[in-house]
């Protein structure tokens, strides 16, 4: 028997990882369509008239199992992969894009769902769910419903194609970052660099059968090596390989995939009738319209892009006096930023690092959301786990009732993409009268323990366990009725804020004192590197947020201007980089060829979001400093109008309520330095 097929006989139900074989996936998915198709006909074919419980509601239920599988593979795919795991995806992908185009084109489900929207007026639905209705509706109009038949045909052998070209995409990134290492047998270019790097350096190569050391493109590795080596042609080397992922003329060259993926989702919208592939997505986002966004960025871009040009001067002087470098090149930018800021504010990562002691941060961490929401984290070990790094954790509130499952893990792997994200398990929803708790996941890549040395993060790292909790909040406190519209199932410039306005509390005081304390001695962090940590939280800020306004604007340029006449993806990218540029170009990178948020994540037409969350979430953050930044009605508000409410209400309604008013761009430029503080 497939385990994957039946309800899961497991404590709360969670994954039960250890009885399923990867042979296990592909049928059990094909069954799982199967069953589904069956209960879409039970929609379509039941005689009584359409109503909101059996059209919309069965809808919303339909294929319950199947999306439980899914979720459990593909998130298998990205932090535990293998070949035969990637082959499969490679089979499913076009096969559940299929089956989600045979749900959305099916005209008898449209017509039903469309009586309904159209007497919604008379229905006295609750705002979930007219939110639910109008969801539904414009999954159907929004992706092909109202074509005719060889429309829909097109949009079915677009939809194929997308999503095996960005698993592609994906798994060339992947591929490249684990062909590549940097082997160094001479201990003289180890100079700067820190302890624990050329220890975790050491291992690798012991773990490669290596003399020597090895660094690696993983963003442990990559990072510490390009903030500290001293060896300016080795720090070039690693930037260049980093740079120039998918850009190599072979095999895993990502330069056509960017091409056909562009054109495909420009085919695509204007087959759905909008002007481009940005103008569609936008369409269900705050933003609304890619002039917006632009308008956004530009604003922006005029705000931060003297402080940015005085900041690249600065650096370009002080790179000049202290090693005489005429130019500054890419591969310089993080190692004089560093030793700048160790003379600016005697502050570097090798000081902080032994009060972020990896297990300590995780307690902080929990012990903040205790302080503001009262939860409760329990490390339990009766819970099936798919690698022997992850942890479980069992949630509950303060009254002892159970909220949720958490996962978290931590440290990178040949078989896990890099970077560091939230994802869940399974939704939380209310069913039958049952409100049935999610399961959230973290997973990261920090910095590994050594034979001498627990793992300790840097202070980014910090921000980033902060940053991905954030999220897992948002899953975690979830209390909606319906699964799509639970958690972090909201508009995609909205799903940030509370990961963002969490790292907040990196920064103050009063939550460092939980948590920041010297893994040999015990002693709390001195206060003068708390000072320090908050004066230096500004630096170098304005060439941060140049950099991401460049992302935003190449993700723009991509999607928010017809791309069937790009040609070569390198002079396109370096086009919509004019505006940002500080460093001289590298020929023999591209960033677009390895821009997997906008190629295989999520992000298409929506990196702007970070940005426009950090406008969001300086405002709110505006709110607990004028209040206390434990305050519980501040934070219970927080919880009640933003956390809990998934995607079931307008985000901006969601925000005044909370905040009673609109947010304002300001709190982020005073928050940046970028203006001045009134």
């Amino acid at each position: 028997m497939n385990v994957l097929t039946s309800p899961f006989e497991t404590a709360f139900s969670t994954a039960p990882f250890s009885k399923i074989k990867t042979t296990d996936f592909l049928p059990a998915i094909k069954t799982e369509i199967t069953k589904a198709k069956i209960e879409i006909e039970e929609i379509t074919s039941n005689t009584a008239p359409a109503s909101f419980e059996n059209t919309i509601e069965a809808l919303e239920f339909s294929g319950e199992q199947l999306d439980r599988i899914t979720s459990i593979f593909f998130n298998l795919n990205s932090a535990e992969t293998n070949e035969e795991i990637q082959k499969i995806a490679q089979e499913v992908s076009p096969m559940l894009s299929e089956f989600a185009n045979d749900i959305r084109l099916n005209e008898k489900l449209f017509e039903r769902v469309k009586a309904i929207y159209e007497h919604r007026a008379s229905l006295h639905l609750t705002k979930e769910q007219a939110t639910l209705l109008d969801k539904k509706y414009k999954s159907f109009s929004r992706n092909g419903a109202n074509l005719p038949e060889e429309k829909k045909q097109k949009l079915r052998e677009i939809d194929k194609e997308l999503s095996k070209l960005s698993l592609q995409f994906g798994e060339n990134v992947l591929a490249e970052t684990n062909k590549y290492e940097l082997h160094i047998t001479d201990e003289s270019d180890l100079s700067g660099l820190p302890d624990g790097a050329i220890e975790a350096a050491a291992a690798l190569a012991k773990n490669k059968e290596k003399e020597g050391w090895v660094f690696t493109l993983d963003y442990p590795s990559y990072i510490p090596f390009m903030t500290y080596a001293d060896n300016r042609e080795l720090r070039e080397e690693l930037s260049l390989a980093f740079g120039s992922k998918g850009f190599h003329e072979d095999a895993l060259d990502n330069q056509k995939i960017v091409l056909r993926i562009a054109a495909l989702r420009h085919q695509r919208a204007q087959l759905l009738g909008y002007e481009t592939h940005a103008h569609f997505v936008l369409e269900e986002r705050m933003a609304e319209t890619p002039e917006k966004v632009t308008s956004f960025l530009h604003d922006l871009l005029k705000k931060a892009k003297p402080a940015a040009e005085r900041e690249f001067a600065q650096l370009q002087n002080f790179a000049k006096e202290l090693d005489g470098i005429d130019q500054l090149q890419k591969w310089d930018g993080a190692y004089y930023s560093e030793r700048l800021k160790q003379k600016l504010f005697d502050l570097d990562d090798e000081k902080l690092k032994p009060y972020f002691k990896l297990e300590n941060v995780v307690d902080g961490v929990f012990g903040v959301a205790k302080k503001l929401f009262g939860l409760n984290f329990e490390e339990i070990s009766d819970i099936d786990i798919y690698h022997p790094e992850v942890k479980t954790y069992k949630v509950t509130d303060e009254k002892g009732a159970f909220i949720s499952i958490l996962y978290a893990d931590f440290h990178p792997r040949p078989g896990k993409r890099n970077g560091a994200w939230m994802t869940s398990y399974k939704p939380q929803m209310i069913k039958d009268g049952q409100n049935e708790r999610p399961h959230i996941s973290i997973v990261c890549n920090f910095t590994k323990p050594t034979e001498t040395k627990p793992s300790l993060l840097t202070f980014n790292e910090v921000t980033t366990l902060f940053h991905e909790f954030g999220h897992a909040l948002h899953g975690m406190l979830a209390n909606t009725t319906y699964p799509s519209l639970s958690g972090t199932s909201v508009y995609w410039d909205f799903v940030e804020l509370p990961s963002q306005v969490l790292e907040n509390w990196c920064y103050e005081k009063e939550a460092l004192e939980l948590f920041a304390k010297h893994y040999e001695t015990g002693e709390v962090i001195p206060m003068e590197y708390v000072k320090k940590i908050k004066e230096s939280s500004t630096f170098m800020e304005g060439m941060q947020t140049l950099r991401q306004i460049s992302f935003g604007l190449l993700d723009m340029s991509w999607h928010g201007t017809d791309p069937s006449n790009i040609k070569d993806v390198k002079a396109y990218e370096q086009a919509a980089f004019s505006s940002t540029k500080l460093y001289p170009e590298t020929p023999q990178t591209c960033m677009s060829t390895a821009f997997s948020h906008i190629f295989q994540g999520g992000y298409s037409s929506g990196y702007y979001s970070y940005k426009w969350a950090e406008v969001l979430d300086a405002d709110a953050f505006e709110f607990f400093k004028e209040e206390g930044i434990f305050n519980k009605t501040v934070a219970n508000k927080f919880k009640e109008n933003v956390l809990s409410k998934g995607g079931t209400e307008n985000p901006m309604e969601l925000y005044r309520r909370f905040r009673g008013k609109a947010p304002q761009p300001e709190a982020l430029l005073r928050r940046a330095g970028l203006i001045e503080r009134k």
